[in-house]
């Protein structure tokens, strides 16, 4: 077949004549199976935390995507059945007709701008605990995953797969994909990665069957390959059937006929789907964090499968530039560009690049908070992209802002994270915008932290925001610009927003799991004095109950200084919350390769100069360590001084300013809220009623009966 009549849409349609030459590549329409994607941008299957819970959510996140210019739009796993059941991790289903409306929403949205839409369909296998339908987990041999997080761990086992097992699920496949068509799929998945059932029939460590599904690995494909027959066979040509497979764990196996075991593989099913998505095994190492894994870092895995099949291959590697993206189409890496965190960053991207707007692409920092979205169970949130989650149901879009119709002048204090993103939604929105900063530069927080090991992507947040403003021309930029409330009531503006940050503290971790009173040493540092380098001594405690990245940089930075680092924390990891953004096993390396002792469970009681009163946290068992020196990363508290001496200040009667207190100056949290805290008030200023609509699933009029086997 050719190109389906949806592609003929205007805002797919790829006007070539602003692209920079060398980008034009990009814009190649690509045959896959039965269906053309008008271009080679790609958004991967990626969660979002958008169930058949919240379908207008869901459609208005993805439908951005296709607006923005990307060829294919993709969902994240949709489960075929309630044997794949991961809750309380948001997941999506098609178990029945009454999942049809739901994504229908999805694909309408996506096709209105000339988009393919595909779904991934998926079987999680033994690694999905089934704790809602409470089915026992399918396993090709009963091999469970044992998972060393608590959020992952579960007592119910796997059951060994039988033949009939086998059966069921190629046909739950089967009425998957019936679904999937009727819902308006131009593309569907076979799922054989990250650990899920397809993966595990691969891999010989959860494959021990001794039937012609197990040994050798002609065997082990057998169940992929039936898959991705079944799917096929229902598909007919109404759609193309992809395969997305883990080759990190495969391409390690030696093999007695190929190069490696994923070689085999590929060479094995090498024209059995029309698309090849290829990927690492684990989170962590497939959606690495810019701490640890740098652009295009997929490609010494990945690299070979293009010369095994003349199937389109797609992969991911947080691309974010043209030019790299360019450079793995022309040295044959790949034939399309895949995104997932980029595409959330800026869902315009592709049009970008297009209109030869390079410099204005809203570039992924690999933060990695969307990751740490879905294990919270909630609606993807982004650092860079307020927006993100949020176009349905506060009607909030990336590109476009509604114009004030009273033009009003705007002073924001504070050049961080909060007052950068303020200042450009209201200059945006048609606002004459001061902004001033008391320091020498802009980003606040973030300047600060991109100096230290592995952030310097972060840097990114400052500088499109500085970048963006300067290209205004009602927005007036002033840094070494310290206002007290008598100087920002002078400024004349008719709205001062008050984005001052937060500063961290010395206090000390109460077992009530709360901060308490400071430490009161003058050898008791917070993160600022790192940052100004007043930490004096060669022996160096960090004590960390913040329990995010923090932390750990710091120990990493000041060991890299020749340091000897101890590091301390109440909870029962160092850094423990950067599990949630796939960071947690590289930040043990980073911390054994710069030989900082690490101790879990430890709280703090006090200190003397030379050594620091410890104990653990459940058990009291005392522990002295030897240090000059601590650094706590712990409590931070707003710097509203500005904000309450305007407050005071402001005199009755009269035309008075509208005083507002934004960022970490209203709420200390991650960067991702300062932003969005900014992006919140900015647009308020034009919607002073706050949209905020309330989704609701779309369901028969009686329940729908789901019969697992």
């Amino acid at each position: 077949m050719g190109q389906p009549e949806h592609i003929s849409s205007p805002a797919n349609t790829a006007d070539l004549s602003e692209c920079h030459p060398s980008h034009q590549i990009l814009f190649e329409p690509i045959q896959i199976g039965p269906v053309v994607a008008p271009n080679r941008f790609y958004q991967v299957p990626h969660a979002s935390g958008m169930t058949e819970a919240n379908p207008r959510v869901r459609a208005a996140f993805r439908e951005t995507k296709a607006e923005g210019g990307w060829g294919v739009v993709s969902t994240g796993a949709v489960s075929i059945h309630p044997s794949s059941d991961d809750s309380p991790l948001p997941f999506a289903r098609l178990w029945s007709e009454a999942d049809i409306a739901s994504h229908a929403l999805t694909t309408e949205a996506i096709h209105r701008h000339g988009s393919l839409a595909a779904v991934e369909l998926w079987h999680g296998g033994a690694v999905v605990m089934n704790r809602t339908s409470r089915l026992p987990p399918l396993s090709p041999s009963g091999i469970s995953w044992a998972a060393t997080h608590i959020g992952f761990m579960g007592q119910l086992r796997p059951k060994k797969m039988t033949g009939a097992d086998i059966d069921d699920v190629l046909e739950w496949q089967r009425l998957a994909t019936r679904r999937a068509l009727d819902a308006g799929f131009d593309i569907l998945y076979v799922y054989a990665g990250m650990g899920y059932l397809g993966y595990e029939f691969l891999l010989p460590e959860y494959n021990h069957r001794d039937d012609g599904y197990g040994g050798p690995l002609e065997n082990r494909v057998r169940f992929v390959r039936e898959m991705l027959e079944v799917t096929r066979d229902e598909a007919g040509d109404r759609a193309a059937v992809a395969l997305r497979i883990s080759l990190e764990e495969l391409r390690g196996k030696p093999s007695e006929h190929y190069e490696s075991e994923a070689h085999g593989v590929v060479s094995l099913l090498s024209n059995v789907p029309d698309l090849w998505d290829v990927k690492m095994d684990s989170s962590p190492n497939d959606c690495g964090a810019s701490r640890f894994r740098p652009e295009g870092a997929h490609e010494p895995i990945i690299d070979f499968v293009k010369r095994v099949t003349d199937r389109p291959v797609v992969g991911v590697g947080r691309f974010t530039s043209p030019d790299t993206m360019v450079s793995q189409i022309r040295r044959g890496v790949l034939d399309l560009i895949g995104g997932a965190r980029a595409s959330i960053a800026d869902p315009f991207l592709p049009n970008k690049v297009r209109q030869g707007r390079s410099d204005d692409i809203r570039e992924c920092i690999g933060c990695n908070i969307c990751i740490a979205s879905w294990h919270d169970g909630v609606p993807v949130r982004c650092t860079q992209n307020a927006t993100a989650g949020e176009e349905w149901r506060r009607g909030w879009h990336p590109e476009r802002f509604t114009r004030t119709e009273k033009p009003a002048s705007l002073l924001v204090i504070g050049g961080g994270p909060a007052g950068l993103e303020a200042a450009h939604v209201a200059a945006k929105q048609g606002f004459e915008v001061t902004i001033a900063e008391r320091a020498d530069d802009w980003g606040g927080r973030v300047l600060q932290e991109s100096q230290l090991p592995g952030l310097a992507t972060w840097r990114r947040v400052r500088d499109y925001r500085v970048w963006a403003l300067s290209q205004m021309g009602n927005v007036s930029m002033f840094t070494n610009s310290e206002l007290d409330a008598e100087a920002a009531i002078s400024v004349g503006a008719e709205h001062i927003a008050v984005a001052t940050g937060a500063r961290w503290t010395r206090r000390l971790y109460s077992a009530l799991e709360i901060a308490v009173d400071a430490l009161d040493h003058p050898q008791v540092y917070t993160p600022e004095d790192v940052y100004s380098e007043r930490l004096i001594g060669d022996r160096v405690l960090v004590f960390d109950y913040d329990n995010y990245y923090l932390g750990g940089v710091l120990a990493e930075h000041l060991a890299a200084q020749g340091r000897t680092v101890t590091y301390a924390t109440p909870a029962g990891h160092a850094s423990a919350w950067t599990f949630m953004t796939n960071e947690l096993p590289f930040v043990y390396q980073a911390l054994a390769h710069r030989g900082v002792d690490i101790h879990t469970t430890t709280n703090l009681i006090g200190f003397d100069g030379t050594r620091a009163a410890m104990q653990n946290l459940f058990n009291a068992t005392p522990l002295e360590i030897d240090a000059d020196s601590i650094v706590i990363v712990g409590h931070r508290e707003s710097r509203d001084t500005v904000f309450e001496a305007l407050v005071a200040s402001k005199p009755s009667g009269g035309e008075q300013p509208c005083l507002h207190l934004i960022g970490d100056a209203l709420a200390p949290g991650a960067i991702v809220h300062a932003v969005h805290s900014g992006h919140t008030f900015a647009r308020g200023l034009v919607d002073e009623e706050t949209i905020y609509l309330r989704d609701e699933p779309i369901v028969p009029a009686e329940p729908t009966r789901v019969f697992p086997r």
